[in-house]
């Protein structure tokens, strides 16, 4: 008989609910996150709530992929195909990650100032964080930096997208702006910049100080996270756009 630690069995300092308490939830593992929605265990060997939660990251994960990556978009028959999670199980999982979904892409009103690199990204986080094709955004401004708008510039494949700097620059004059930021996200979840996305990063600069409208900063999204090309490289330093 395989012997599996039920949750309750553990010292209270390593139970997932009061480690989340006292530590908060970042402390936790995947695992233990799950491991607190299921409630309960069982499945292959009678595993406790935490086991099989590491099954169900072991089941999603088989055939090599990122099983978090998979959460993201995990039906409910693929959770439920698998031993010990019932309907109940899965669709708290699926809540779960839905909700996640909704708080980070809840978008700021107009008129919000965009001051900070984590601001710009939850603006765009509804058009771009979760797509499965790469997309290219502009996020508009006044000149006290105060969001007007967004645009989509252009939809590409799951590994590349079409941007130019005219196409850019052309809705930005077109739609009043004196400020902007662009993004695009990496479908992969990997949000290092690839050196087409620094060399376009490079025109754009140009242009801004050639047109006199200034380039705050290109964002890379994907998998729940942003990385800001202002903050990362040196680009702003080598073309400094006078905002």
């Amino acid at each position: 008989m395989t012997y599996s630690l039920r949750v309750t069995d553990m010292p209270l300092t390593e139970r997932p609910r009061e480690r989340l308490m006292t530590y908060g939830a970042k402390s936790l593992a995947t695992a233990e996150l799950l491991a607190i929605l299921l409630g309960t265990g069982q499945g292959p060997g009678k595993l406790s709530a935490v086991g099989l939660g590491q099954y169900i990251l072991q089941k999603l994960g088989e055939d090599q992929r990122d099983p978090i990556a998979l959460l993201r978009d995990v039906s409910i028959k693929e959770l439920t195909d698998i031993p010990g999670v019932g309907p109940a199980k899965a669709t708290s999982i699926l809540a779960a990650i839905e909700l996640g979904k909704r708080v980070l892409t809840a978008r700021p009103p107009e008129g919000t100032i965009i001051d900070d690199p984590a601001v710009a990204a939850a603006v765009l986080s509804h058009d771009l964080m979760w797509q499965a094709q790469e997309r290219f955004a502009i996020l508009l401004l006044d000149v006290k930096h105060r969001l007007l708008g967004t645009r989509i510039i252009s939809i590409g494949t799951a590994t590349e997208t079409l941007a130019h700097p005219r196409d850019i620059f052309r809705e930005i004059i077109r739609q009043g702006a004196i400020r902007a930021i662009v993004a695009h996200n990496h479908p992969s979840g990997n949000v290092q910049p690839s050196p087409e996305d620094m060399h376009l990063t490079r025109q754009l600069l140009q242009a801004g100080q050639l047109l006199g409208i200034p380039l705050l900063d290109h964002l890379i999204l994907g998998n729940g996270t942003h990385a800001s090309l202002r903050q990362t490289t040196s680009l702003w330093q080598e073309f400094p756009q006078g905002d």
